[in-house]
């Protein structure tokens, strides 16, 4: 799984030039698996196939976008995944 994300980030940030590392300086606190999230979003995946990434149910997926909404203290009317873009 490791193996897995490291692979995940190398090709993602072939595409999203320094994205990991702007978000690591920017919020140093996050997860791996917020990162991924973060990321997945930024992809403008939708909750379907974020839960089939992650494993996880859709509700569990909307679960986290609202734990990492609080992350990132976003107010109501913040896009995360425009947020997540202009990073």
């Amino acid at each position: 799984n490791e193996q897995q994300n490291q692979i995940f980030e190398t090709y993602f940030e072939e595409v999203h030039k320094d994205f990991f590392k702007k978000i690591r300086d920017k919020y140093p606190e996050l997860t791996a698996r917020e990162m991924k999230l973060s990321a997945y979003i930024r992809m403008n995946l939708t909750t379907k196939e974020i839960a089939v990434l992650l494993n996880i149910s859709n509700r569990g997926v909307e679960i986290a976008r609202y734990r990492l909404r609080k992350r990132f203290n976003l107010e109501r009317e913040t896009n995360l995944t425009t947020f997540l873009l202009n990073i």
